[in-house]
């Protein structure tokens, strides 16, 4: 009988490298193979035109900052999501100086991420926002601005052809990034392959299921002439993005039931008119329309994919049953089980403005595209941009005890009682917060070697076990060694 393998990565995505890259860093002896069912790696959600690249660390994404019925800004979710891209790039700036990874401009640039925002009301939460943020270690530097000429400064693009009279603010960070989470996953693939791992393009996983002696046996099918494979795993990480879902249904482990997904897809409007393109070096976020989800968030960004900057504007929303962009119209009908068709049904009633809004954004004709560009950009020429179909996304659907079924925004990490087999779902910030989503993973799955591992933890991300703001001169130190390693601004 084939030895079985320790451990088995499904889906050729950011997640899946980034587990094995810390695996291998943590057991180098350890047997680890890649199954991808496409003929390369990062071509689904990882692929840079499939998402926008933002590198989410909180500093322009209002979502993150809700503003409470007494008026005040709520930061934690800012300050979490900021602490987790700080993991990422703490774990990064190691394996840039270990030379697992390439040079960092070959997958990230400092780009300015910036919040804009026009009407009265939105100008005054901008404000409060700033107000709340600033003085917070992981924010320093932020700065505010109403006054049209210094926005200009920043973005030129997004204040001729706007009314004089109109509100306006902005917030801008400099020490933003555009992060090419395409050219970031091959790189880790790349030194797990050079590492001893092995990658396998082309297989489709068809079944997984519990052996006798608690290992797990995946069934496959190669692509190409339809091949039936099969191999037994130790571990299994089911990485597959949108299709995580069905997989670990497959698994008949518990801990999946009372999950469904809802898949949302999108567009954007691209353009890489280099006159356009030079006047524009930021990522721009706004607020989003009422009932859009928050991966929905209308956004102008610098994209900067294999060396050339180009812009990218959108995500306009749509929906398909689709779990993957290359997958299956089923996708949706087949994810059904009896133990989470009541919550599916719960969310779908409760969430009818996400509902309409979807529906608003299916039938939206060019010229309403375009004219939610010239919100951000008043002077846009259409004839400078075109469309791109962006990756699908799957939110969760999650059966909450006292709630019912409810609509998830995030990721989350479904993993058996026992650790030996865990799937991670739902979408945005999930790229940008690998590291952090995995160290998570790895408390939870490999528990009895953890005491083990943690220096080595501790040398891949410093502030393992403590969080980066607890401590002012601590912050101070993680954001400026990392910026130095990463070529980007403090």
């Amino acid at each position: 009988m084939t030895e079985p393998i320790d451990v088995a990565l499904i889906g050729g995505g950011i997640m899946s490298a980034t587990l094995g890259t810390m695996l291998q860093q943590l057991e180098p002896s350890w047997r680890i193979r890649i199954y991808e069912r496409l003929g390369d790696v990062a071509l689904e959600s990882s692929n840079p035109w499939n998402n926008a690249g933002t590198g989410h660390a909180a500093l322009c994404e209002l979502n993150y900052t809700p503003e409470r019925p007494d008026g005040s800004i709520d930061i934690t979710n800012a300050v979490k999501i900021n602490e987790q891209f700080q993991v990422s790039r703490q774990f990064w700036s190691y394996l840039v100086g270990a030379g697992v990874l390439p040079e960092p401009q070959a997958f990230l640039s400092a780009t300015p991420h910036m919040s804009m925002v026009w009407g009265e009301a939105n100008v005054a939460y901008l404000r409060k926002r700033f107000e709340a943020l600033k003085d917070h270690p992981l924010f320093a530097g932020m700065e505010f601005s109403d006054d049209p000429a210094v926005i200009r400064s920043w973005a030129p693009l997004v204040i001729p052809g706007r009314a004089k009279a109109q509100p306006i603010a902005a917030t801008r960070m400099a020490a933003g990034t555009d992060v090419d989470f395409g050219a970031l996953t091959r790189a880790l693939i790349d030194g797990l392959v050079e590492n001893g791992a092995t990658l396998h393009l082309e297989h489709r996983v068809t079944g997984i299921r519990r052996t006798k002696d608690g290992l797990w046996k995946l069934s496959m099918r190669h692509e190409v002439g339809g091949t039936p494979v099969e191999v037994t795993a130790r571990f299994v990480f089911v990485g597959a993005g949108g299709h995580a879902l069905p997989l670990l249904q497959k698994s008949g482990i518990r801990e999946i039931r009372g999950f469904g997904g809802f898949p949302v897809s999108g567009q954007w409007l691209r353009s890489d008119n280099p006159a356009v393109v030079a006047q524009h070096n930021a990522k721009i976020y706004g607020k989003a329309s009422v009932g859009a989800p928050p991966m929905s968030v209308p956004h102008l960004d610098t994209r900067v994919v294999d060396g050339t900057p180009s812009l990218l504007f959108g995500p306009y929303a749509g929906f398909t049953p689709k779990f993957l962009k290359t997958g299956s119209w089923w996708d949706l009908f087949g994810s059904i089980r009896w133990h989470n068709i009541v919550p599916m049904l719960q969310v779908a009633l409760r969430n009818f403005d996400l509902v309409k809004y979807l529906v608003g954004e299916l039938l939206a004709t060019r010229d309403k595209k375009l004219d939610a560009l010239r919100e951000f950009y008043p002077a846009a020429n259409g004839d400078d941009w075109y469309q791109l179909t962006a990756g699908q996304r799957v939110q969760i659907i999650k059966n909450v005890p006292g709630k019912g079924g409810t609509l998830q925004f995030g990721t989350e990490v479904v993993a058996a009682a026992d650790g030996s087999i865990a799937g991670l779902l739902g979408a945005s910030p999930g790229a940008s917060t690998a590291p952090s989503i995995m160290l998570d993973l790895i408390e939870r799955c490999f528990a009895d070697r953890l005491e083990g591992w943690r220096p080595r933890l501790q040398q891949m991300v410093p502030s393992y076990g403590r969080q980066v703001s607890d401590d002012a001169a601590f912050a101070d130190q993680v954001l400026s060694s990392t910026a130095a390693a990463l070529a980007i601004s403090r």
